[in-house]
């Protein structure tokens, strides 16, 4: 039985064909990178928003916000997508399942755009940040941006003793029928 997630957010019927199907995954990455971005996010609850692991350490809301404001400002600024004034992204409710619902909502239309976009386009150089880098090298470094902030949230879930989600793979809270994680030198030699 192949993995299977307890909530999907960005259900894969919505997701368009690119124009160009080498590009198709990108596409497809981005909406499986929001359903674990929202399967993580579920598992606090909303008084968890305030929890900070470090006094160094950024809250569960900081990231959060983060996560909205920094995705905003990538495809915004440096993809040039139709993104809203970064004055309406964040929700002006603090619970969880509206941060969820804010995240769904501002990464739906950003499919239809990156569906259409033709290949120079990903391949023009533009800025980013200080340095300029081709488009689809920016959409890639949002992807592990992304990926990164989710792992933080992970740790500290298990920090709060709450169970921690799948998102590539079974977890020590998580597994199914034919889960087959590499954690030996048989598994890595198959």
């Amino acid at each position: 039985m192949p993995m299977q997630y307890d909530f999907v957010t960005i259900d894969g019927s919505i997701v368009p064909r690119a124009s160009n199907a080498l590009l198709q995954h990108a596409l497809d990455t981005y909406a499986s990178e929001i359903n674990k971005v929202a399967g993580v996010w579920r598992v606090f609850d909303d008084e968890h928003l305030s929890y900070r692991p470090h006094d160094r350490s950024m809250t569960v809301e900081d990231v959060l916000k983060h996560q909205l404001l920094s995705e905003r400002r990538f495809f915004g600024e440096f993809l040039s997508g139709p993104e809203p004034p970064a004055s309406q992204v964040l929700p002006s409710e603090r619970r969880v399942a509206i941060y969820i619902d804010r995240l769904r909502d501002l990464a739906v239309p950003r499919f239809a755009f990156l569906a259409t976009r033709p290949d120079q386009w990903w391949l023009e150089r533009v800025p980013f940040f200080d340095v300029e880098r081709e488009r689809i090298w920016i959409f890639w470094r949002r992807v592990l941006h992304t990926a990164h902030h989710r792992t933080q949230l992970s740790v500290y879930l298990r920090l709060l003793n709450r169970p921690v989600p799948p998102t590539y793979g079974p977890t020590a809270d998580a597994t199914w029928s034919g889960a087959d994680p590499t954690h030996s030198v048989e598994a890595a030699g198959r």
